[in-house]
């Protein structure tokens, strides 16, 4: 139940509000002008909210804020609390596929262009990302014709650097042949900002030194030259064809397209650069908020633009004027570090691009039913089959599932996996390093793993039963005020981790048989829990299903959606665990010559190698050598010398890796 503070103890300042549960989950954040006028509306009856909002109040055990100054800082620090917790109740985009970039290493002394999809880095300039990756690749192909710098991996290029000998790519003219200094450092800049520039639809320049160098060469009579950059120049002329011209105008803008339904949205971003499309990216977001149009649309903007890294332009084209659009503006300006637009395009040419964008999201989101349609009803059939064959009170929404791994007895790990309503949430996985069981016991290793994640669940429960009751009903937190942005006191709440080990699951999978369900069932009965979470053990041999208080096995019927649940978290766990043990492994029996050499740590030993030439050539070195690098202090080059060639590094193992089977519990 809800516990309302007193209205008289909300404070009327801007700031953000976060529902939570009795577990103490984050289910909705929100923001306000005025916490005191926003926060009530919440606390009417329950018929009177709209359905969504009803069902997160009636979850809720306690609301608490943040105050802060303005409310520009309300919206960031609600951003920033969404993006930490990803709450229930919120909007949320979710890629609808892995779109790729193209992404340049400008902090590398030779960058390099690559596909990357992924998480964006430091010292990595991005652009796109583009809708088909056989173009992007097609395009990148064609300009090192023009600008041939190097595509290969670090690895490739220090082996060619020691060899002295290029690779393939330098034969063909598809690089210029850094890693044998074929090419001035000046020079390969100029590839690389001439590539970027390209990339960002400023083709111009380019064109026209192209086209002065092939004038030139042809004027002094250096046919071959003027060949070439002929050559180039029609490689640039067709990669510019995959670059759609929209605009007669140089200008930058991005434009944003809708289509939604009751449940669901598609958003789709084409990005403009210079009046060409230079990359195109699409979501579908759950409509678990109840927002108006321009809400909505304010939303998108927030998860869009909050993106760390992400490229905020001059202008945003949006198919409704968002809510508080002065407000998100001066939050873009404040990104961008220059004003910023929100326009609703009414007519022209910005007007039909906006409609284009918004059939493809319109296609999106019809594909995306159709996929989610058939995934949908397959995922409920399984959970409906696995409730009805092992006898469980309630489909199991939440399964987690154990797996121990271990090489006789060594490196003992245990693994728990999350599927989430049908579906793998890997943010939930856990790994279990063994640290009270010696030899080969899979009994006491369950036991210890299944003891610690429990364990946890129960001391989290207390920490917020003891919390709830020695606190006030609301919580308000004041953010700090000073010399320093209101902001820079908020970075601690915003970056609270969130215990996931809180959530119960329906259903605890155990991969074993009858032994390791009886340490499931000591376990439940040790911390309370027996007769809350239920139990199964799933044995490998005969694909049985062992359940507390029945003898015999239950057999799912093969082929079923419910056996094939079980098959995928089980062999997901097994997987899981596999690859916990080899890394243990791994690094244990993995060791450095360098190992133990005092302020010698992973960043300056893989530096040394690095500029060295690897462990060989450190060996090699003589103490003025090492005494030589500027970055190295004397004592620490003086102690890996020692190290290398006083003894203590005899006996010392430089790089193994065995390979032996894995031995799990069954």
């Amino acid at each position: 139940m809800l516990q309302r503070p007193a209205t008289g103890d909300i404070p009327d300042a801007p700031g953000s509000y976060q529902f939570y549960d009795a577990d103490g989950r984050v289910l909705y954040v929100g923001k306000a002008k005025s916490l005191r006028h926003r926060l009530p509306n919440y606390f009417q009856d329950a018929a009177a909210l709209p359905p969504r909002t009803a069902q997160m109040v009636t979850q809720a055990a306690r609301v608490e804020w943040v105050v802060v100054a303005t409310e520009v800082e309300a919206l960031m620090l609600e951003h920033s609390l969404i993006q930490g917790h990803q709450p229930r109740f919120n909007v949320r985009l979710k890629d609808d596929k892995s779109y790729p970039w193209l992404a340049v290493t400008v902090s590398d002394e030779w960058p390099r262009p690559m596909v990357y999809r992924g998480k964006k880095r430091k010292g990595v300039r991005y652009f796109g990302p583009y809708g088909h990756v056989g173009a992007l690749r097609e395009t990148l192909d064609l300009l090192l014709r023009s600008f041939p710098v190097r595509t290969c991996s670090d690895a490739k290029f220090r082996r060619h650097e020691r060899l002295g000998r290029p690779c393939l790519l330098y034969d063909i003219e598809r690089c210029s042949g850094p890693c044998i200094a074929a090419v001035e450092h000046d020079r390969y800049r100029q590839y690389v900002d001439d590539l970027m520039r390209f990339c960002s639809g400023d083709t111009a320049p380019v064109v026209a030194r192209l086209e002065s160098e092939m004038t030139d060469a042809a004027q002094a009579l250096e046919y071959e030259r003027a060949a070439r950059a002929r050559d180039q120049l029609v490689a640039v002329r067709k990669a510019a064809e995959h670059q759609q011209m929209v605009s007669d105008r140089s200008e930058d803008f991005d434009v944003v397209g809708i289509a939604e339904d009751d449940l669901e949205a598609a958003v789709q971003v084409f990005r403009v650069r210079r009046g060409r499309v230079v990359g195109r990216s699409g979501f579908v977001a759950d409509k678990v908020e109840d927002l108006s149009p321009s809400q909505f649309a304010g939303r998108i903007v927030e998860e869009i633009y909050g993106t760390p890294g992400h490229e905020v332009p001059r202008r945003v084209y949006l198919p409704v004027e968002p809510e508080s659009a002065d407000v998100l503006s001066s939050w873009l300006s404040g990104v961008r570090g220059a004003d910023v637009a929100l326009c609703v395009p009414r007519r022209g040419a910005k007007r039909a691009l906006q409609e284009t964008v918004a059939r493809n999201a319109q296609e999106d989101l019809t594909r995306h039913r159709l996929r989610r349609a058939a995934d949908h009803n397959a995922r409920s059939r399984a959970l409906t089959e696995l409730q009805a064959a092992l006898g469980l009170p309630a489909a199991p929404l939440r399964i987690e599932c154990y797996d121990m791994s271990h090489l006789q007895g060594t490196d003992y790990v245990g693994s728990m996996v999350v599927f989430e309503d049908a579906l793998p949430k890997k943010s939930d996985y856990r790994k279990f390093a063994v640290k009270h069981v010696l030899g080969n016991d899979d009994y006491a290793a369950m036991h210890e793993v299944l003891s610690r994640r429990l364990g946890a669940l129960v001391a989290a429960r207390e920490r917020n039963a003891a919390g709830a009751g020695a606190t006030a009903p609301a919580g308000d937190r004041e953010a700090p005020r000073g010399d320093a942005p209101a902001l820079e006191g908020l970075v601690p709440v915003v970056a609270r981790p969130v215990r996931r080990f809180a959530y119960p699951p329906q259903l605890l999978l155990i991969d074993g048989g009858k032994g390791q369900l009886g340490v499931g069932q000591r376990v439940l009965e040790e911390l309370g829990l027996s007769g809350e979470i239920e139990l199964a053990a799933l044995a490998k041999q005969f694909e049985e299903v062992y359940r507390p208080g029945t003898p015999d096995p239950v057999r799912i019927p093969r082929g079923s959606e419910a056996l094939y649940l079980l098959q995928r978290v089980r062999d997901e766990a097994h997987r899981f665990a596999i690859t916990y043990h080899r890394q243990r492994r791994g690094t244990r029996m993995t060791r450095s010559v360098l190992d133990g050499v005092p302020g010698l740590g992973p960043a300056r030993r893989a530096r040394l190698m690095k500029e060295l030439g690897g462990i060989r050539a450190v060996r090699a070195a003589g103490l003025d050598d090492l005494l030589a690098l500027p970055w190295l202090p004397d004592a620490v080059a003086r102690a890996a010398y020692e190290q290398l060639h006083g003894g203590g590094g005899r006996g010392a193992i430089a790089d193994i890796g065995v390979a032996a089977g894995e031995t799990r519990g069954q």
